[in-house]
């Protein structure tokens, strides 16, 4: 029995509706991106960071007024159009103070993270990469390093060197790398196993370029969350040496500076207080948040 050719049709395959593509393929760090933004509490504190960094870079000439200059005619001025956070027991104009402060520690804070990324992430990687005898070895200074108390480091050089910004960072990069290098470490350990880099090791790659160019890179979320809570406890130490005496010297203001300053007068004077706490609050609130919004943002668990 012949079949007409015009009964014929050809048939077209359609994908079950289950099995279509709802949204268009997005890679890691996209995903990543799409997900901070629905966190509300992260984006807050990522433009406040964002506003607090433009003021204190553009901050201190807003005013007009320097930072060091002194004039006892207008000592302990409350807030006022002239001086819109008062003035202090100098006569310094208190605006371009906190906002000068606020660049020296958010300098503070990013030059720690800095120094965390390069020493913390190299010697991490490199201790748990090769392992064995290499790895107890550095662990052992890690431990040695890590039991020297911060405080005693910085008194130390305030000692030789004298108290500033280079005495800080140089005590940040003794011993503030040691907590970045332990998480890295921790991470590579279980990443060294995967079938990618044995697939490299295979092709030829050398230890260097297993480390920075497959394992460092897979490890790079959790590095970005660790920094976020790095640089808020970089300005806190630098607070509190400059609360107590040791951190910058004057007429250089830092935020811990400033609250020092502010509590001896806070009863008659508590707009000294009340400004550098508002900001140095603001400052370490926006790192936790944004911090926070990066841990979920980045896990791989957390996409959906």
């Amino acid at each position: 029995m012949e079949i007409a050719k015009e009964t014929l049709r050809p048939v077209r395959n359609k994908a079950p509706a289950g099995e279509s593509i709802v949204r268009p393929s997005l890679s890691y760090w996209k995903d990543a991106w799409r997900r901070l933004k629905q966190n509300k509490l992260a984006m807050f504190g990522l433009v406040t960071l964002g506003l607090l960094s433009v003021l204190a870079i553009v901050g201190p000439w807003i005013s007009g007024y320097d930072y060091a200059t002194q004039n006892y005619d207008i000592r302990n001025q409350t807030p006022s159009a002239s001086h819109w956070f008062g003035t202090d027991d100098f006569g310094r104009d208190l605006w371009t103070r906190v906002w000068w402060g606020t660049r020296i520690s958010l300098f503070i804070g990013l030059a720690a993270a800095l120094l965390d990324l390069v020493i913390g992430v190299i010697y991490g990687g490199v201790s748990a990469y090769y392992g064995g005898r290499v790895d107890d070895i550095m662990q052992r200074i890690v431990e040695i390093i890590y039991s020297i108390p911060f405080l005693l480091i910085s008194i130390l050089l305030i000692v030789v060197i004298g108290p500033g910004v280079k005495t800080i960072i140089i005590a940040y990069a003794i011993t503030g790398w040691v907590p970045m290098a332990r998480l890295v470490r921790g991470q590579i350990l279980s990443l060294k196993e995967q079938e990618y880099v044995l697939a490299a090791k295979a092709l030829g790659a050398g230890g260097s370029r297993i480390i920075f160019r497959h394992l460092v890179p897979n490890a790079l979320g959790l590095i970005i969350v660790q920094i976020t809570f790095i640089v808020p406890t970089a300005i806190f130490v630098e607070a509190f040496l400059s609360f107590i005496g040791l951190g910058i010297k004057v007429p250089l203001a830092s935020l811990g500076s400033l609250l020092s300053d502010g509590v001896n007068v806070i009863r008659n004077y508590p707009h000294r207080v009340i400004f550098p706490t508002v900001v140095f609050s603001l400052i370490l609130l926006s790192f936790n948040l944004l911090g926070d919004g990066l841990r979920d943002a980045l896990d791989p668990k957390m996409r959906k």
